[in-house]
């Protein structure tokens, strides 16, 4: 029996599939940002076609360099815009500007039961919702763009179920880091990650996207959460479509994996990779100080992220010689931080607020570490080099983690602040 993503790809190509399957698959929607849309452009270009195949249906997102910090940001900015206004795409101008995996689930653009493309890795985010979401390369981008179809790749099903209530300071960015310590980097490539069970089922959406985000971090090629009565809430106060929860009974899955959230401690991604993960409690963490905190990116800069960073903060000053960026997710954000006090929190605090985008997560533009500088970051990547010189070291926590550890200036368990 179908598992979800074989479910949504069956009714996408109007007959069964199975994993191995190799099909042109029509595509819903289609995104890309400021970093790998201008080379979709050459490549649209070059096919000749002259119009997108649905201007609704594509979306250009400037978020990892905005605003311009120098003259080749500032051409990339300047061809996505060109590029949006030339075929009249949704866009998202400086000034309205917010991260892609943030604002699409945001403003409805994505619903429960479509094939979503995006030039990034990390499109995997949208799965959430109960799409099936892939990141493709700029070439593929541009295929999609111009004709709107690919040919796609049937995954086979990873279902992974989370099981038991977590504890006060476990949140779902431990989650995933709790799988990735189990399947390592390498666990599900090419996988669709279904995402279950009733740890997953008690997550309000924040949650989802943040556990569907580092599905690629185990080589997933999507993370699907099992639509429920949350998804369905969330899609209709967002969108005005019909849509479909594909919720298969009796799937057949590759494996199975159970992850037990009983007792789960706070968990660490330690450099250099997102798997190489331990709980808080581990001597190799619990004594790292640390030069700079991370709140933001595509995993972790949404209302739940920044309303409890503000509970960690509150009547808190960042700890001296220790730098604390926080980076909301979109503009509406922005303003509802600002509306809700956290904004005046963090800044109390002593922290340094970012606009809208991806900020520090890539370390090209906000944030860069020295050498030989510690960082403690709600982002999803450690690589050698990451956020800055290759000598610096990223450690992966959640929000609660990462903004606890800027008060005291080391990697520190939330409880120990508040």
């Amino acid at each position: 029996m179908p598992t979800i993503a074989e479910s949504i790809l069956s009714k996408q190509l109007g007959a069964p599939v199975e994993p191995g399957m190799i099909e042109k698959f029509p595509v819903d929607f289609a995104f890309g940002h400021d970093m790998t849309l201008p080379a979709a452009i050459k490549e649209f270009n070059e096919l000749g076609v002259g119009s997108v195949f649905d201007p609704d249906a594509i979306a250009v997102i400037p978020d990892h360099l905005i605003p311009p910090h120098n003259e080749h940001a500032a051409e990339l900015y300047s061809t996505c815009e060109a590029f949006a206004e030339e075929h009249g795409t949704i866009f998202y101008p400086q000034g309205r500007q917010g991260q892609e995996h943030v604002v699409i689930p945001e403003d409805g653009l994505v619903k429960p039961g479509d094939v979503v493309v995006g030039a990034d890795s990390h499109t995997c985010t949208e799965g959430a919702l109960g799409a099936f979401a892939v990141g493709v390369g700029s070439t593929d981008l541009a295929f999609a763009m111009a004709f709107g179809w690919l040919w796609l790749r049937v995954p086979e099903t990873t279902r992974v179920n989370f099981t038991g209530k977590i504890g006060e300071w476990t949140e779902p960015k431990d989650l995933v880091l709790a799988l990735l310590a189990n399947i390592g980097a390498d666990g599900a490539v090419g996988h669709a990650l279904e995402f279950g069970g009733e740890t997953v089922r008690a997550l309000d959406m924040d949650g989802r996207l943040t556990l569907s985000n580092m599905a690629i971090e185990a080589g997933g090629a999507t993370g699907i959460v099992e639509p429920d009565a949350v998804t369905e809430q969330y899609a209709n106060e967002r969108v005005d479509e019909d849509f479909k929860l594909h919720t298969p009974k009796h799937p057949t899955y590759e494996q199975k994996i159970k992850i037990d959230c009983e007792n789960l401690e706070p968990q660490i991604a330690i450099p250099e990779s997102p798997a190489n993960v331990v709980p808080i409690s581990d001597t190799r963490v619990s004594d790292i100080e640390i030069d700079q905190a991370v709140i933001g990116s595509c995993t972790n800069s949404r209302k739940r992220d920044l309303q409890i960073t503000a509970a960690i903060l509150e009547d808190h000053s960042v700890a001296t010689g220790v730098r604390l960026i926080v980076t909301p997710g979109s503009q509406r954000l922005e303003r509802r931080a600002i509306r809700e006090g956290w904004t005046e929190t963090f800044l109390k605090a002593g922290a340094t607020m970012e606009n809208p985008g991806c900020g520090a997560c890539f370390g090209m533009r906000t944030g860069v570490l020295d050498e030989n500088e510690v960082a403690i970051s709600t982002t999803n990547r450690n690589f050698p080099g990451r956020m800055g010189d290759p000598t610096s070291a990223v450690y992966l926590a959640s929000p609660a983690v990462a903004a606890a550890s800027a008060v005291t200036g080391r990697i520190t368990h939330p409880r120990e602040v508040i």
